[in-house]
């Protein structure tokens, strides 16, 4: 089928859900992509943070590959051979002893809820439920983690949200505090927004939100759903803070591809969960399992943590000299590869006209542009994206 075929059967038989730009992709490699046309793109939103590693990564592809001919789903009530080396790979380079596997970033988020607020009845009895979540946020679209996610657009026609959460701007330990009651058992936040906006706290934030778990005997939750597994330079987003949290939630490029989400928590919470008291039929399945061990170690192995930082610095820089020269960029924040520009104005039509020109960006929050390429992403790839915003602005100007 051709293009126009494609999605007059897509708009005809899929549920109206998604907003979706007239390109049909059906095809990758590396940080390029290509439309059934044959039309090629750079891809600088890696599927939202999915594909870390570009696409189709030899090694993914290889694990994958391998398995798919071993065993391709196994039920939970077995051992299963990669879901424990994944496991054992991510306690290693993590703050956390054990891991729930699942298959996305909102179960996830729902699992972490329901661990934090069991492990905290056990301790301290029934009144202790609800969770402080931050404005902006976004924690998926399950009924729970939507009611987690403060974005009241994104509440419409699905109200009332689940009781049980509390609200406070990000980024504002003074407000935190406040909220704090006898039923708060847990804090949950991103260490960096993402769908909020590439929102960077200031220095010191998640110490303080230690600190107040601490005090409070509250659970501290992060949701690097997003941030995880190399985007901001580090493999994790808390370490550029030094600060270990009690739960952590993973998903997106968890699987270099695949789906597939986790929890991790730390001994004493995990301990909480016991057989019969949360679980997923596909969760930690072999195949999602073999791509996520590939995955992590060639984000550990190729250098590519190293190469996020010098990138996300360069890209940083010449998108400073974009803002220098435009008065409608309002702002621009950012940590390794995960960069947001503010600008003053809907970003919609940038996005078409970039894909025009070739090149895959993604809008958030209506005005802030958002970059997320690939890790491995060079310094030529981003002076073609600055050279053709420079363009777009240009004639958006005259």
């Amino acid at each position: 089928m051709d293009t126009n075929n494609i999605i007059k059967n897509s708009l005809r038989y899929l549920v109206n859900n998604y907003f979706r730009f007239p390109i049909v992709l059906v095809r990758g490699e590396g940080c390029k992509v290509w439309d059934v046309d044959g039309k090629e793109y750079i891809d600088f939103a890696s599927g939202l943070g999915t594909t870390n590693l570009g696409h189709c990564h030899p090694k993914i592809i290889e694990a994958v590959k391998d398995q798919v001919e071993t065993l391709i789903h196994i039920s939970n009530f077995y051992h299963i051979v990669p879901q424990v080396e994944m496991a054992m790979l991510l306690v290693e380079n993590s703050f956390a002893d054990r891991v729930f596997f699942c298959n996305s970033g909102a179960e996830a988020n729902e699992a972490a809820i329901k661990l934090a607020r069991k492990y905290s009845r056990d301790r301290y009895g029934d009144q202790r439920y609800e969770v402080i979540s931050t404005r902006g946020s976004f924690h998926g679209r399950t009924i729970a983690s939507l009611s987690a996610t403060c974005q009241e657009k994104l509440w419409k026609g699905f109200e009332p949200m689940l009781v049980g959460f509390q609200y406070v701007p990000f980024d504002n330990i003074e407000e935190t505090e406040k909220a704090i009651s006898d039923k708060t058992c847990a804090i949950i936040v991103e260490p960096i927004q993402g769908e909020g906006g590439v929102n960077i706290p200031s220095e010191g934030y998640l110490k303080k939100l230690r600190g107040l778990c601490d005090k409070n005997n509250l659970l501290l939750i992060f949701d690097e759903v997003q941030t995880g597994m190399g985007r901001t330079g580090k493999l994790f987003a808390y370490e550029h803070e030094n600060v270990s949290p009690d739960i952590m939630t993973l998903a997106k490029s968890l699987g270099g591809g695949l789906p597939i989400g986790a929890m991790l928590a730390t001994n004493d919470v995990a301990e909480t969960f016991t057989p019969g008291s949360h679980g997923s039929t596909f969760g930690g399945n072999p195949l999602a399992c073999a791509a996520g061990i590939a995955a992590l170690k060639v984000i550990l192995e190729e250098n590519l943590l190293e190469n996020c930082s010098k990138v996300g610095n360069y890209f940083i820089d010449r998108l400073k000299g974009l803002q220098m020269k435009y008065d409608f960029i309002k702002d621009l924040r950012g940590r390794g590869l995960m960069i947001g520009m503010e600008i003053d104005f809907e970003g919609k039509k940038i996005v078409e006209l970039c894909a025009e020109k070739g090149f895959i960006i993604n809008c958030t929050m209506e005005r802030t542009l958002r970059f997320l390429p690939p890790l491995m992403i060079g310094e030529k790839e981003v002076d073609l994206l600055i050279d053709m915003l420079n363009e777009i602005f240009k004639g958006l100007e005259s």
